[in-house]
């Protein structure tokens, strides 16, 4: 469903893309991941027709993207991490605008309303107005936006951001839907505990290059290591081997319980400080952790380099 080739781009002369290649097919998701800056939202404006590569190609259901954008369209559905609805009008107000932009006659108009509100638990919410919606409502009725023109390619990104557990929930279910009925899907995110519940395909991106590519298990099992992660109160200490990351000290080993305690022991007064002790097993997070030097995260703002670049 699409297939991209050799993105590049750049912005101001700093590369944001650097060759990238991309498979997904029908009924598959790969969740697209990578600290911020990686090249996330810069794949997926160009797969969408938002912005134009230097270089490279993207072909969607078969179809040349870059010389035939109203061609694909269609076929898409893009939920952005920027909310983006009018919320000085009611929910079904904004269904019914977005509907009409996708070309939706009133009788699909109708029938994929019911189906997107009822997957998404807005049925309760359609005379409320958008703006006075909690930010997991409005989460919702974004990504509803996105699935009213019934996508064969849905690209979903930090879809969960600002989300509560039950509208969280409601969208992983919804995404697990969709690709049981054969949508490709798209999901870039920094909340790994969603990809493994999702399962599916892993692509890392890292300074606009991908690093890994392959099953989430096979992720997993190629560099999913053990390992041990403290947390402090304010900047970890230097520790030879040891990456800081935040408040945040990492590291990958074979026996975790004791380099814990060596590191321990070499921390001096910073020792003080410390407010957690993890021992890590093999999991997307270590293997995240391995492949990038960085540790995941929850719900941080993405791409924040590439926007203030591009702007």
């Amino acid at each position: 469903m699409l297939r991209i080739a050799g993105l590049t781009k750049a912005y101001a002369g700093r590369a944001a893309l650097r060759g990238v290649d991309l498979e997904i097919g029908p009924g598959q998701i790969v969740a697209l991941l990578g600290p911020n800056g990686a090249g996330k939202t810069t794949l997926v404006s160009i797969a969408t027709g938002l912005r134009r590569p230097d270089a490279g190609q993207v072909w969607i259901d078969g179809i040349d993207a870059l010389a035939h954008s109203q061609r694909v369209r269609p076929r898409l559905g893009l939920a952005p991490q920027e909310l983006g609805f009018y919320p000085t009008l009611r929910v079904r107000d904004n269904l019914a605008f977005f509907g009409r932009l996708a070309g939706l006659s009133r009788a699909a108009l109708r029938e994929r309303t019911l189906i997107v509100t009822e997957a998404l638990d807005l049925t309760d919410l359609m005379d409320r107005y958008a703006g006075d919606l909690s930010g997991g409502e409005k989460r919702r009725l974004h990504t509803s936006l996105a699935l009213l023109n019934r996508p064969r390619l849905l690209f979903l990104d930090e879809p969960t951001t600002g989300a509560d557990v039950a509208s969280r929930n409601s969208i992983l279910a919804m995404v697990r839907g969709l690709v049981a009925d054969g949508c490709a899907v798209c999901y870039c995110t920094h909340y790994l505990p969603e990809v493994e519940a999702l399962g599916g395909s892993v692509t890392i991106l890292e300074a606009g290059r991908v690093i890994a590519s392959g099953g989430l298990e096979d992720i997993i099992a190629a560099h999913g290591g053990a390992g041990v992660r403290f947390r402090f109160d304010g900047a970890p200490p230097d520790l030879a081997g040891w990456t800081r990351d935040g408040a945040y000290l990492m590291t990958s080993a074979a026996d975790p319980a004791v380099t814990a305690a060596r590191a321990i022991t070499c921390m001096g007064t910073a020792g003080d400080r410390l407010l957690a002790i993890d021992i890590l097993h093999p999991t997307l997070e270590t293997a995240y952790l391995a492949l990038t030097g960085r540790r995941g995260t929850g719900h941080a703002d993405e791409e924040e380099g590439e926007d203030v670049a591009a702007a």
